[in-house]
């Protein structure tokens, strides 16, 4: 067999090489088996070798790829964007990276030797009502107000138009919220993907195109969100639960000025080219064959993305008082705690976590934020005393800290996360056993998944306002670290560093991902005999 595989042709060679016993076996490729929700079993190290051994696909031509790329202006979107176009670029292809100003201005720097392979374009946002003049990302407004930056994303399709006719590039990969632009790229003759951060389990329980556009009887109020859909074809826990649904209804729903954010996600996997995925087989593959049955269109999975670390002088100087903090701490003992950048608990939160921190008696490294952004008039703070109480087993750090370089220290015994993706995989490529506390988004889907294959371990919160307390952070802290009855999860995060820490098994799906590309590109000769270009 020649040519990129895709997930159709992926599940068929699974399936070929393996027989299933039990509704609940699933086969999948690369030797690696889930049995039923909540059991990952790994290969051993001979299978592992021979995994090692195969070769990657090759792509039909020598010519290097073009790919121009364009994310929605939220950091969380932009940062994994911006590391798929490293790994990329290392591999000789040339990145036209897309944004607003203030945006790429604040992106991490490259590394010098990709510096002439990503092209940064800078596309002014338009001004509108509502949207601070120096707001540009999400992070710069309140919640309640990110909607205004998806009205002014939209008055970008003249201008990316200009832009996509003036590049002419051979691929371009979008995200959800640019629903008008796979029709703009059609018509210039440019192939075009959805290139998904989320998961395929939140893609999955999100739905096909015709529900995510138009709805359906069974979803009319907030609870009927809170259930495993009945396009999910096998037995799941995943699901969104009815605290995480009120967060983002408004986003579900949307209104007459507004177009909704699942609106938006439908329309982008009804008319892309084809979807590509943050995500490998080894993790999720019933979810990835469930996404190409309700696309009805090519879906791969591109791996897991792991961060590549750059180190700068700034970096570099950052660094050194937390090593050293580090370094003085047992193995395998600190609690990490961080929420990324788009995440704020509230003060009661706050105050909860802070003290079922407290309780624990663990050792702990904590960023914290206390403001979303520079617009943010309700700034958090710790509980009285707290800081001073624990000064001798803690550090709470309100600048920038370098999580890669932390996480990777092995000190570092569990990460309380708000479930974010990038922070996950981060995590596990260095086997953290993770402690979850969502906040917004997809991240209650991320810590089903992880909950369902035993990977993370939720704080326990009720179901209708998502309420905790300083014993259940306490108690959830110390199960995951230090207590026996937690060494699964322990256990798991070693064994999932042998996929997400695997460079040679993630640089296989994205050898995979780019033959896709190569080989269905547009020809820039439309006058070739006998060549379809679709």
């Amino acid at each position: 067999m020649s040519g990129p595989i895709c997930l159709k042709n992926l599940w068929l060679l699974a399936t070929r090489n393996y027989i299933a016993v039990g509704p609940s076996c699933i086969c999948v490729l690369t030797d690696y088996m889930i049995n039923q929700p909540g059991s990952v079993a790994l290969p051993d190290s001979s299978t592992s070798e021979k995994q090692k051994k195969k070769k990657p696909i090759t792509v039909a031509g020598e010519s290097k790829l073009h790919i121009a790329m364009f994310p929605w202006l939220a950091f969380g979107h932009m940062i994994p964007f911006l590391e798929f176009a490293k790994l990329v670029a290392e591999k000789g292809h040339k990145i036209s990276f897309s944004s607003t100003p203030k945006n790429i201005d604040r992106l991490p720097k490259l590394p010098p030797h990709l510096a002439s392979l990503i092209h940064f374009i800078k596309l002014p946002l338009p001004q509108i009502n509502h949207l601070p003049q120096n707001a540009e990302a999400t992070i710069d407004v309140p919640l309640d107000d990110v909607w205004y930056f998806k009205k002014a994303y939209d008055g970008l399709q003249q201008p990316m138009a200009q832009l996509l006719q003036s590049l002419s590039p051979d691929w371009l990969l979008l995200d959800f919220a640019a629903y008008w632009l796979p029709s703009i790229a059609r018509s210039l003759n440019i192939p075009n993907a959805f290139f998904s951060i989320v998961t395929a389990a939140c893609l999955g329980y999100l739905g096909p195109p015709s529900f995510l556009m138009h709805g359906d009887e069974d979803h009319k109020k907030p609870e009927d969100y809170a259930v495993l859909p009945k396009w999910v074809t096998f037995p799941s826990t995943v699901r969104l639960k009815l605290y995480e649904v009120l967060k983002i209804y408004n986003g579900i729903t949307g209104d007459k000025t507004n177009t909704s954010d699942f609106y938006r996600f439908g329309a982008t996997l009804k008319d892309c080219d084809m979807v590509a995925v943050r995500s490998c087989m080894e993790l999720e593959p019933e979810w990835l064959k469930l996404l190409e049955q309700l696309y009805e269109k090519p879906v791969i999975p591109v791996g897991e993305l792991p961060t590549t670390d750059y180190n700068n002088s700034e970096e570099t100087e950052g660094w050194k008082s937390m090593k050293e903090w580090l370094d003085k701490q047992e193995k395998g003992s600190v609690v990490y705690i961080a929420f990324g950048s788009e995440a704020k608990p509230s003060q009661e939160e706050l105050n909860e976590i802070a003290q079922g921190l407290e309780f624990s008696g663990l050792p702990f490294l904590w960023v914290l934020r206390k403001s979303r952004g520079s617009t943010d008039a309700e700034p958090i703070k710790l509980p009285e005393g707290f800081e001073e109480r624990t000064k001798e087993r803690g550090v709470v750090l309100t600048t920038w800290a370098p999580q890669l370089k932390i996480l990777a220290h092995d000190s570092i015994g569990g990460f309380l996360t708000h479930t974010g993706w990038s922070s996950v995989v981060e995590a596990l490529q260095f086997q953290r056993p993770l402690i979850l506390f969502t906040f917004l988004a997809d991240q209650g889907i991320n810590a089903r998944l992880l909950e369902e294959k035993k990977i993370g371990y939720s704080i326990p919160r009720k179901e209708q306002d998502g309420s905790f307390t300083r014993n259940s952070v306490a108690e959830s802290l110390r199960l995951v670290v230090v207590e026996d009855e937690g060494k699964i999860y322990r256990d798991k995060a070693k064994e999932m560093k042998r996929v997400f820490g695997d460079r040679d098994k993630q640089n296989w799906y994205l050898d995979n991902f780019l033959g896709y590309l190569e080989n269905h590109r547009r020809l820039k000769n439309p006058e070739v005999d006998g060549i379809d270009q679709n």
